[in-house]
């Protein structure tokens, strides 16, 4: 069993940046490729980026390409997603998740594990 606890989102000006963290308890995180998902109010969950198991590959959402970055440190079990040049329509709640393959996937349905989200607020 894999918990996941994100860390790191907050209130920021547009333009400013974040850095969420997502830190994986068991022994297996090297092995799940993860994902960063985000919702808005209303009932569907958008894809942000997704990483590989090894970190070898990423992948981004249209909307994040160029201001978002996902990284992981498997030593660590963690995985980050660095944010700049934020706007309000980054406003959502950020929820980090893992899939029980090494390869990633876009889909939320393709994800098994998720935190419990944190709160990004970015304000005009």
């Amino acid at each position: 069993h894999v918990q996941l606890v994100e860390s790191g989102g907050g209130l920021v000006q547009a333009g400013g940046s974040l850095r969420l963290s997502c830190s994986a308890s068991g022994r297996t995180f090297g092995s799940y490729a993860m994902g960063w998902f985000r919702q808005a109010p209303g009932p569907d969950r958008e894809f942000v980026a997704s990483i590989r198991w090894s970190g070898s590959s990423t992948d981004y959402a249209d909307s994040g390409k160029g201001r978002f970055t996902i990284s992981r440190d498997n030593a660590k079990s963690t995985v980050y997603l660095q944010m700049n040049s934020l706007t309000p329509e980054d406003t959502a709640v950020y929820y980090c998740a893992g899939r029980l393959t090494r390869e990633a996937h876009t889909s939320a349905r393709e994800y098994y594990y998720w935190g419990q989200g944190t709160q990004v607020t970015v304000s005009s």
